[in-house]
């Protein structure tokens, strides 16, 4: 089984909601470090997994949408305490929806919202 994984930093801003977090429960930033994983078992017939000018295009587009925003005012948060285990969902949902080779078999976000802190999720296909 191979993975490519590509990371990308951004940071965006949230408040928590639905509970008593302290300082979470008002505007605040985070720096993201985001990791994408792509896993298959067969490479095309340049060695490849996957084009990773094409994925990279796809996660550029994603970061773009959410770099220097508030999530709860983003219409996929309506509703939803902007957690970092939704915002992984969120993301990967969103990639694996844009990304389209065919020999990927997984695909997974990796989101760390500090250096002691980091949610995932996976999408088999």
């Amino acid at each position: 089984m191979y993975t490519l994984a590509v990371r990308r930093e951004f940071i965006a801003r949230h408040f928590l909601i639905g509970g008593d977090w302290g300082a979470e429960n008002f505007p605040n930033s985070h720096h993201y470090l985001l990791e994408l994983q792509l896993t298959g078992s067969g490479l095309d017939q340049h060695g490849y997994l996957v084009d990773i000018v094409d994925v990279e295009k796809h996660l550029d587009e994603i970061i773009g949408y959410y770099k220097e925003q508030m999530l709860n005012e983003k219409p996929e948060f309506a509703g939803l305490n902007p957690s970092l285990e939704h915002f992984a969902r969120i993301l990967a949902t969103s990639l694996n929806e844009r990304i389209h080779a065919k020999n990927i078999t997984a695909l997974k976000v990796v989101l760390w919202e500090h250096a002691n802190a980091w949610a995932a999720y996976n999408v088999e296909r």
